[in-house]
C-alpha cells in the first residue's frame, strides 16, 4: 500500500479488540448490578450476574495467549518503558507539533496501558475474593468490595478517556483496524519509530531510539 506504514500485526489487534469487547461488558454489566433503577428494567439479574463473572475472569486470557507471539511481545516492551523522551513529551505544551520525537507508543499511551493493566489485576484480585468467599476472612471480603468498586469507576473514566481520544484520531483508528497507517501521520505523530521504519526524514535526524531495544535502520 502505497503511502502506508504497517503499525500493528494480527495478533496486537486481536488482543485489543477481545480485551475491548470483555472489558466493555464488564463496565456495562457492572453499571446494571451497581445501579437498582437499571437493574429492575433489565432484569435478569442472574444472568447479568453470571456474564460479569465470566468476562471478568476471561480479560486475561487474551493477552496471555498474545505472548505466544514475538511481534506482541515487542509491542508490550515497548508500551512498559518509559525513556526521558517521554516525560518530556508529556510535560510538554508543544507535544503535537513534532518537536519532540517519541516511538510507537507515546506517554499518554504508556501511562493508559500501565494503568489499565494495573487496574485489571486489582479488579481480577478482588472479584476472586467476592466471587468464593471461603477463600478469606469477612473483612478481607469487605476491603475488597471496596476496592473492586472504586477500581471499576477507575476503569470506566480510562476506557472514555481512551474512546475518545480514539474517535478524534482516525489514524490511529486506522491502525488498530487494518493494522496500517499514513507515513504522514506516523512522520507527525511518532517521529522516532517512522525513522525506525523508514530511516530519518530529510528535514531532520531522528533522536536515539532504543525502544525496546530497538536500533533505528
Amino acid at each position: 500500500m502505497t503511502g502506508t506504514v504497517p503499525r500493528f500485526g494480527a495478533v496486537t489487534r486481536a488482543v485489543h479488540w477481545s480485551v475491548a469487547v470483555l472489558m466493555i461488558t464488564c463496565i456495562v454489566t457492572a453499571a446494571i448490578l451497581y445501579n437498582g433503577s437499571i437493574a429492575l428494567a433489565v432484569g435478569h439479574r442472574h444472568l447479568v450476574e453470571t456474564v460479569h463473572v465470566y468476562a471478568g475472569f476471561a480479560l486475561p486470557a487474551p493477552i496471555l495467549l498474545g505472548a505466544f507471539s514475538a511481534a506482541y511481545r515487542q509491542d508490550m516492551r515497548r508500551l512498559n518503558r518509559f525513556l526521558p523522551r517521554d516525560w518530556r513529551w508529556l510535560f510538554s505544551r508543544k507535544r503535537r507539533d513534532g518537536s519532540i520525537k517519541v516511538g510507537k507508543f507515546n506517554a499518554g499511551q504508556k501511562l493508559n496501558g500501565a494503568l489499565s493493566g494495573g487496574a485489571i489485576a486489582a479488579l481480577l484480585g478482588t472479584g476472586i475474593i467476592m466471587y468464593f468467599p471461603g477463600l478469606t476472612r469477612l473483612s478481607w471480603r469487605t476491603g475488597a468490595t471496596f476496592v473492586h468498586d472504586w477500581f471499576a469507576l477507575a476503569v470506566g473514566l480510562l476506557v472514555v478517556g481512551h474512546i475518545f481520544y480514539a474517535v478524534n484520531d482516525s489514524e490511529a483508528q486506522r491502525g488498530m483496524l487494518s493494522g496500517r497507517v499514513s507515513e504522514s501521520w506516523a512522520r507527525a505523530d511518532h517521529g522516532a519509530w517512522a525513522d525506525e521504519l523508514l530511516g530519518p526524514a530529510r528535514d531532520g535526524k531522528p533522536e536515539a531510539s532504543n525502544d525496546a531495544g530497538v536500533t533505528p535502520t
